[in-house]
């Protein structure tokens, strides 16, 4: 029996996907597609990802603008757009909801920094429970005598490895977030 770590791997890529996902929906004081696009949307008796309900497009530096394909939902994004915790005011033309992005004081720049530390805190926990399972699993082989205790020694190694690569990653994403969220 052995210990497959690309198990471990695998779930430990899930979450710096889910951390970079959440680093883009945080401004950084330009406009971006992927700011919007974890907004979701009230339309057909469910929440629905705003990309689902649009087109989101950049038509300048500073300014999103979400053509809506049903008329009957312009309110339900302009509304969604306006309850996210994002601070933006959108305005809607026809079918079209403009947001411009307002330049970001430094001391929402300090509050956005803290958001993102956050979210790589949460990653990196949820990396050591990754962690944790597979050295409990490697404890649980070693006691059912399935492995020795020098395989124990060295998987546990090991796994230890890909947990601080994986730690390191998240922090580098984390610094660069932080670079780009405190560039004016």
């Amino acid at each position: 029996m052995t210990i497959e770590f690309n198990i471990y791997q695998q779930k430990m890529e899930k979450s710096l996907d889910i951390l970079k996902r959440d680093f883009q929906g945080l401004r950084t004081g330009r406009a971006s597609v992927s700011l919007l696009e974890p907004i979701g949307v009230e339309a057909y008796g469910s929440k629905v990802p705003i990309n689902q309900v649009g087109n989101i497009s950049i038509s300048e530096s500073r300014l999103i603008t979400v053509q809506v394909w049903d008329e009957s939902l312009i309110q339900s994004v302009e509304k969604a757009i306006r309850n996210s915790d994002l601070g933006l005011n959108p305005m809607i033309e026809g079918n079209i909801i403009r947001v411009p992005i307002p330049e970001l004081s430094q001391e929402r720049r300090v509050e956005i920094v803290k958001i993102a530390s956050k979210y790589a805190e949460d990653t990196r926990v949820t990396i050591r429970n990754i962690r944790r399972d597979a050295m409990d699993k490697i404890k649980e082989e070693e006691k059912q005598k399935n492995i020795s205790k020098d395989d124990s020694f060295q998987f546990s190694e090991k796994m230890q490895k890909i947990t601080n690569d994986y730690i390191e990653r998240v922090d580098t994403f984390f610094q660069e977030k932080e670079k780009d969220i405190l560039k004016v």
